[in-house]
């Protein structure tokens, strides 16, 4: 039992679940297009009310990171990277607390990980995201919405898992 070696196979398993999680967020996506009506993705596309509801919430933390840090602006060209590296970095911090604590706590790692991405997503879709304004309130979102973003921390979670435990056995 480590659990410093814990946490930095978790942040190494983290990192790679976001990618993981990416993937399969795009997979999720290319399908949906595939599988729905012409007019219903253009319906899904126009939906959004304004330009910060299009925006994931991991640029809007960009912005707030770049307007306190920096005191600027985020340039249109470089919110893309930015939401990128907002998303690795909790992903990689999610995964080495988990890291820790399955160091410690073996229970943690129940379901390879599945339990560790269901926690995930109900704190930080379901709680985080909407007290800090980043994004709707649970009960603003579709059914499909949170099966899709359920789905994805799943993944995460169980890849986090995964590559966790690969490290772990090489430190």
């Amino acid at each position: 039992m480590d659990p410093i070696r814990g946490a930095v196979a978790g942040a190494i398993g983290g990192a790679a679940g976001a990618y993981t999680m990416e993937r399969f967020q795009q997979w999720w996506n290319d399908m949906e297009k595939k599988a729905a009506p012409k007019r219903r993705v253009h319906a899904i596309k126009d939906g959004a009310t304004d330009k910060s509801d299009a925006e994931p919430a991991t640029v809007k933390v960009a912005e707030r990171v770049s307007k306190k840090v920096l005191d600027a602006e985020l340039p249109e060209e470089m919110k893309p990277t930015a939401g990128e590296a907002v998303h690795y970095t909790m992903g990689a911090t999610t995964g080495a607390i988990y890291g820790f604590v399955a160091e410690i706590l073996p229970p943690a790692r129940m379901f390879n990980g599945l339990l560790m991405g269901a926690i995930v997503w109900w704190t930080a879709d379901n709680m985080a995201v909407p007290a800090q304004k980043l994004g709707k309130s649970p009960e603003q979102v579709p059914p499909s919405k949170h099966a899709y973003a359920l789905a994805s921390h799943l993944v995460y979670g169980f890849t986090t898992e995964l590559v966790r435990r690969i490290v772990r056995i090489i430190i």
